[in-house]
C-alpha cells in the first residue's frame, strides 16, 4: 500500500528550481503529490484573464513535464481549492499540505479558508515565503511599521542579505494513487482563444532569457533601458509573474555579473533596483490592501475625473494623435507587452491629459498584459496618476512630445507601430497638452482641498 503523500499546491511558483515549498516538502522524506487547481474565483473575469491564462497554460505544460521527469507527476483539478484539497487529502490520506504564500487580498482570503479546512481535517499546513526576495513585513522602518516611500525602503532592502537560491531536486518521490487529469485548453476553461502570440513560457525558457540578458544587456541596462527601440530590457516580467523563475535567481545572476568597473556596476545596480520596486509594491499591497479599490492616498479618491469614454477608447486603440502614445498602445494591443518607459508615458497621458481615472487604465492593462500583476500594475498606475506612494506626485506631468524626442529621437519606434504618423492620414491630437495640463493641476488641487 502506498504511503500517504504530502500535498504540494502550486500557484504562482511554476518551477522546480529554487522553489521553497517544494524544497521543504522534499525534506520530509514522504511521497509528494504536486497539485495545480484552476480556481473559478480567478477565472470568472473571462475578458481580463485570457492572455495571462494562455501564458499560464504553456508554463504548466513545462512544469508538468519537469515534475514527471523528476518522478512526481502533477495532478490537475478545477474547482474551489478548499474543496479540491479536502477531497485530495481524504482520497490519499495526506497529512501535510505545502504551498508558497501570496500577498493579494483574494489569495489571502482563500488561503485563510484553506487553513481552516486543514485544521478541521487534521492536516499540517506549511505555508512558505517564496514570492519576494525579502518577505512582506521583514523590511521595516527602525521605528517600526512599513515603508511607504521607495528610496528608504530600497536602502533598508539592500542592507538585508537574501538567502541563496535553493537547488533543483535531483529526484522526487512521487505518489501514484491518484489520476492526474489533463491541462485544459482556454476553450475548456470557458475562455476565448488567445488573440496574440503567446511568449515562450516555462522554466527552461525563463532561464535562457535570463542568461541572454546577463550576457548581452545587463552591462548597458541603465544607459539603454528607457529607449523602446533598443529593446534591451530583460523581458522577465511574465516569468516573475507566474514564478517560472524566482526573483532570488534573477538577483543572484545579476550579482554574479558584477565587475570592478564602477560604470558597469552602476548599470547592474539600476537593474537590481527594478527587483526592489517589485518587492516594494508587493509590500504596499500586503500592508495597504485598500489600494486594490482606491487611491493609496485616500484624499485622491475625491478627484472628479472627466472619464470621457470617447477619449478613453481613442487611448485604448492608439488613436489619440500623439505618436508615442499611440505607438505604445498599439504595441500593447498587438503583443501583450509594453516597455516600462512607455507605460509611464501612456499612463500619465490618460490621467493628466485625458483626465480619465487611473483605474480605467489599470483594468485595461490587466486585460492586455501577459505580465499583468496586481501589485506592480496598481503601483505603477498610482505612481503615474500621482495618487500613490511617491513623495511629489500630482504635478509630475509627462509631455508626450518631449518624451518622444528624448527616447525615440529618430522616430523609428513610432514608425513601426504608427507608420502614418507623418502623413495627412494621421488623426489630429484629441486634446491640447498645454491646456489639459492646467486642467489636471486644478483637478488635483481641488481634490487636495
Amino acid at each position: 500500500m502506498s504511503r500517504a503523500p504530502a500535498l504540494l499546491w502550486f500557484r504562482r511558483d511554476l518551477r522546480v528550481s529554487d522553489n521553497t515549498a517544494l524544497h521543504q516538502a522534499c525534506t520530509r522524506q514522504v511521497p509528494i503529490l504536486p497539485v495545480f487547481i484552476f480556481d473559478p474565483g480567478i477565472l470568472s473575469e473571462k475578458k481580463t484573464v485570457m492572455r495571462r491564462t494562455a501564458f499560464l497554460l504553456a508554463a504548466l505544460e513545462s512544469l508538468s513535464a519537469n515534475l514527471t521527469a523528476l518522478g512526481a507527476p502533477m495532478v490537475v483539478r478545477q474547482g474551489n481549492p478548499v474543496n479540491v484539497l479536502r477531497v485530495l487529502a481524504k482520497e490519499t490520506g495526506a497529512k501535510i499540505l505545502f504551498f508558497n504564500k501570496d500577498i493579494e487580498p483574494y489569495s489571502r482570503q482563500r488561503d485563510e479558508k484553506v487553513e481552516a479546512m486543514a485544521k478541521e481535517e487534521g492536516l499540517e499546513l506549511v505555508a512558505c515565503d517564496d514570492l519576494l526576495i525579502h518577505a512582506p513585513g521583514t523590511v521595516q522602518r527602525v521605528a517600526g511599521g512599513p515603508y511607504t516611500v521607495f528610496t528608504p525602503f530600497s536602502l533598508a532592502w539592500r542592507a538585508k542579505r537574501p538567502h541563496d537560491p535553493l537547488p533543483r531536486p535531483a529526484q522526487i518521490e512521487g505518489f501514484s494513487g491518484v489520476k492526474g487529469g489533463t491541462i485544459p485548453t482556454l476553450e475548456e476553461l470557458g475562455l476565448e482563444k488567445c488573440d496574440v502570440p503567446v511568449p515562450s513560457a516555462g522554466e527552461k525558457n525563463a532561464q535562457e532569457l535570463l542568461r541572454a540578458f546577463v550576457k548581452r544587456n545587463i552591462f548597458r541596462y541603465e544607459s539603454t533601458r528607457n529607449f523602446p527601440l533598443e529593446d534591451s530590457t530583460s523581458h522577465l516580467s511574465p516569468h516573475l509573474r507566474f514564478g517560472t523563475l524566482s526573483p532570488r535567481t534573477v538577483l543572484a545572476a545579476a550579482r554574479r555579473a558584477r565587475v570592478d568597473d564602477p560604470k558597469a556596476k552602476k548599470q547592474i545596480d539600476v537593474f537590481i533596483s527594478e527587483l526592489i520596486w517589485r518587492d516594494f509594491y508587493k509590500q504596499i499591497l500586503w500592508e495597504f490592501p485598500h489600494v486594490v479599490s482606491g487611491a493609496f492616498r485616500p484624499a485622491y479618491d475625491k478627484i472628479e475625473w472627466e472619464n470621457r469614454k470617447d477619449r478613453f477608447q481613442a487611448w485604448c486603440e492608439g488613436q489619440t494623435g500623439y505618436p508615442i502614445v499611440d505607438a505604445a498602445m498599439r504595441l500593447l494591443n498587438q503583443t501583450g507587452w509594453m516597455h516600462n518607459r512607455l507605460r509611464m508615458i501612456v499612463s500619465s497621458f490618460l490621467t493628466k491629459d485625458l483626465l480619465v481615472s487611473w483605474q480605467w487604465g489599470e483594468r485595461y492593462f490587466m486585460e492586455k498584459l501577459f505580465d499583468g500583476d496586481l501589485a506592480a500594475n496598481n503601483g505603477g498606475w498610482q505612481w503615474a496618476a500621482g495618487t500613490g506612494t511617491d513623495a511629489q506626485p500630482y504635478f509630475r506631468i509627462f509631455n508626450p512630445a518631449s518624451q518622444a524626442e528624448k527616447f525615440d529621437p529618430e522616430g523609428k519606434f513610432i514608425a513601426q507601430y504608427v507608420p502614418e504618423a507623418d502623413s495627412l492620414k494621421y488623426t489630429a491630437p484629441i486634446v491640447d497638452h498645454a491646456q489639459q495640463r492646467i486642467l489636471a493641476l486644478e483637478m488635483y488641487k481641488t481634490a487636495r482641498g
